[in-house]
């Protein structure tokens, strides 16, 4: 009975913390509001039995990401920020009330065809979200993908310094 409750409380408050990062006005304010909203996803892998891929959510997402985040932030000086009476509420309100709309359709369309997801056992859901099981297939047979991943990281970081150092020359 416990999981349920946890999965929707972490799930509420995740959301709230989407919007507290979208409508916050500082950058710093906003970016901490984005690691609360990391910590909640990583406690809901953890009601899914996935400890592992919760555990780097923490460590990478909300640890390395995140300090990245606020270095960049505060390398930028964000002088001009948007203000909230420049938002045109009406779009705000159409966009979730088209979101809306969009998912009762697709709600529907996945009754139709009956896409409903089988609930999975405790013990199989332990089984795929172990470490072990995890490393087999990305060392197997998603090696080349991570291998390209690590290309693409790799490329992009070396493109981040070398802005950053031509900027303060």
């Amino acid at each position: 009975m416990a999981s349920p409750f946890m999965f929707f409380l972490l799930a509420t408050v995740a959301v709230a913390a989407g919007l507290g990062m979208l409508i916050a006005r500082s950058p710093v304010s906003s970016a901490l509001w984005l690691v609360l909203n990391l910590f909640c996803i990583a406690g809901l892998y953890l009601t899914l039995n996935a400890s592992f891929i919760g555990a780097i959510q923490i460590l990478v997402y909300a640890g390395a990401i995140m300090v990245l985040f606020l270095f960049v932030i505060m390398l930028l000086n964000l002088s001009a920020l948007p203000q909230l009476e420049d938002v045109n509420w009406g779009a705000v309100g159409g966009f979730i009330l088209g979101m809306v709309v969009l998912s009762q359709l697709l709600y529907v369309v996945a009754l139709e065809f009956d896409l409903g997801v089988e609930p999975v056992s405790a013990e199989a859901a332990a089984q795929v979200g172990a470490a072990a099981t995890l490393g087999e297939m990305l060392f197997t047979k998603y090696a080349l993908h991570v291998e390209v991943a690590g290309i693409l990281l790799l490329a992009a970081t070396v493109g981040a310094v070398m802005l950053a150092q031509r900027r303060f020359e």
